[in-house]
């Protein structure tokens, strides 16, 4: 009786595989793995069946489920084969993916960076030299007497002037930073560094052996990017007192440690809804690097970026000079 039971179940079993067989046969445009096992999985019922009328006294030659289990060690085993082909193809089409989505960002990061160096460069040479002549044309005044309702006009629209200019270069640079393209990462980073300083009240401390080295533009601008971003957030979200980061090279790795002593997120709840963290990680990606965030509430934050610069090394003749903290260089200066 027991036998009988479990027959039944194995039958009722085979069939419940056979109908998720079939809509995966659906679901896949009639895959030849599914209709495989599907034959497989009948087969297999046809023989618990016989099975089934050999327990009630009927006759069943030996040979009719010897070719049964043939016939279904035939299809499992094609089945497989075929499963694994599928898999490997499979994974195949993702790697496609991801590289076409690599390229895809990447041709988007540059031609980001190319529109803001073309933006830079007519505010730079179109709007500056405007603004620079219309300062030495007030310049020019100065040495006239005027009443002091006039003398006072003069000033406030001398001053507006040169807050224009110097706005200008300062948004001319945030666009594309000409210390970067001229002097390389490390004196990009510490030029930023310095602007930032003497906008908030909060250290920063900035060390590299980067020495002379200078990388593929991609590389540069990006590690750029990602550490204006950090800086930015941690300037506005995490009420830090102190902020340390290097960027050093050993072998073929350029690596970034960064670290503040702020009030700490939930690094994986702000990479869903955004601050930044979800385009420092696209970013990163476009270059086939690492980057780890450890954070918590209270504990301020780290951050590591790793990224292979293997052939992507070019030697310049400027040296940028090694980081420091931006207040020690403003005590020497």
């Amino acid at each position: 009786m027991t036998v009988r039971v479990l027959l039944y179940l194995a039958i009722v079993i085979q069939f419940i595989a056979m109908y998720y067989a079939i809509r995966l046969v659906r679901a896949t445009k009639y895959n030849s793995i599914w209709i495989l096992f599907i034959i497989g999985f009948v087969v297999l019922a046809g023989e618990r069946v016989l099975q089934l009328l050999m327990s009630y006294g009927h006759t069943v030659s030996p040979w009719t489920i010897i070719w049964l289990d043939i016939i279904v060690s035939i299809c499992i085993s094609v089945g497989v084969v075929l499963l694994d082909k599928l898999i490997i193809y499979i994974e195949r089409l993702n790697n496609h993916r991801q590289m076409t989505d690599k390229r895809i960002l990447t041709a988007v990061l540059r031609t980001e960076e190319k529109t803001r160096a073309n933006f830079s460069k007519e505010l730079h040479d179109g709007l500056g030299p405007l603004l620079s002549s219309a300062k030495i044309s007030l310049s020019a005044l100065a040495s006239q007497e005027m009443d002091p309702s006039r003398k006072e006009i003069f000033d406030n629209t001398l001053y507006v002037v040169e807050e224009a200019v110097r706005s200008l270069r300062e948004i001319s640079n945030n666009l594309s930073p000409h210390v970067l393209a001229d002097f390389g990462l490390a004196r990009g980073i510490q030029n930023f560094i310095d602007r930032s300083s003497s906008l908030h009240n909060v250290k920063i401390s900035f060390a590299t052996n980067l020495k002379g080295n200078r990388y593929d533009t991609d590389i540069e601008v990006i590690m750029y990017r990602v550490v204006c971003e950090l800086i930015t957030n941690s300037l506005k979200h995490s009420d830090c007192s102190d902020i340390r980061l290097s960027l050093s090279t050993s072998g073929e790795m350029l690596e970034l440690q960064y670290s503040d002593n702020g009030k700490g997120f939930n690094p994986q709840a702000m990479m869903d809804c955004g601050m930044g963290l979800s385009n420092i990680n696209s970013r990163i990606n476009t270059l086939n690097g690492e980057l780890d965030i450890v954070s918590a509430k209270g504990k301020g934050m780290r951050a590591s970026v790793k990224v292979n610069v293997r052939g992507a090394l070019r030697q310049v003749a400027d040296r940028p000079t090694r980081g420091k903290s931006s207040r020690q260089q403003k005590k020497r200066r």
